[in-house]
């Protein structure tokens, strides 16, 4: 597995196993949607997929915009020590993204304020689309509320940034985005309530683990390619 489709794992597991989170920050709407349109179950349904196809969209338009900044940087100074400072920059991010799994939840969270500007400017922007009488005001509405400031989404972003290219960046935010999506429709009860069990608990630990082994690999590797390198000590005390 190349590191790009490690770190769309990473994001896509990131969403899924933060189902809490993104229940309480955007589950709220979902369920506010499934009340309009005729009393039949389909025109809800499909009220609650355009609302979540929006914000999709948000998370993948910034992490293409994310991608373009990062992709001018090296462009500017693509000199080698930049590019293996993405690298740890993406490996921290996936460190940050492994304690949040974990519950360390007050380290990513942390991050919210920093979004808060953005959001005063984006969140006015809400008027236009209420009420949602249409499926495509329900999509206006996603888009809109993908750039409410959440600790999780920046910490993503943040891998996402790291790869220096708009079409990789934006990749890893659609796979974060889709991770996000059981959580927010069919399975959001079920997954809640296995994360509160023993198992559930184990679960996100060992994922958490995984995930910040990669990272402190690509730490050392973007420190000291050296060592991974085939003469290098990592292949010498690996068979």
């Amino acid at each position: 597995m190349g590191w790009l489709e490690t770190m769309a794992l990473a994001a896509f597991t990131a969403g899924l196993l933060g189902g809490v989170h993104c229940a309480a920050m955007c589950g709220g709407i979902s369920c506010l949607l499934g009340g309009h349109g005729p009393d039949n179950a389909a025109p809800r349904r499909n009220f609650i997929l355009a609302y979540n196809a929006g914000r999709v969209l948000s998370y993948t338009l910034a992490g293409v915009l994310a991608g373009t900044a990062g992709q001018a940087g090296l462009m500017l100074r693509g000199s080698m020590p930049l590019q293996q400072m993405f690298m740890f920059a993406a490996a921290l991010s996936l460190c940050l993204l492994a304690l949040y799994l974990a519950g360390v939840t007050p380290l990513v969270r942390s991050l919210e304020a920093a979004g808060a500007v953005l959001w005063r400017h984006v969140q006015p922007l809400t008027k236009r689309v209420l009420p949602v009488d249409s499926l495509a005001k329900a999509l206006g509405l996603g888009m809109v509320w993908g750039w409410l400031p959440c600790g999780m989404v920046y910490a993503v972003l943040l891998l996402a940034l790291s790869t220096g290219d708009a079409l990789h960046s934006g990749l890893v935010m659609l796979a974060f985005g889709l991770g996000t999506l059981p959580n927010m429709l069919l399975l959001g009860g079920l997954i809640r309530r296995m994360q509160g069990t023993r198992n559930g608990r184990r679960v996100r630990f060992v994922v958490a683990s995984i995930i910040a082994g990669v990272g402190i690999y690509g730490m050392i590797h973007a420190l000291h390619p050296q060592v991974f390198a085939a003469d290098g000590l990592f292949c010498r005390l690996v068979p």
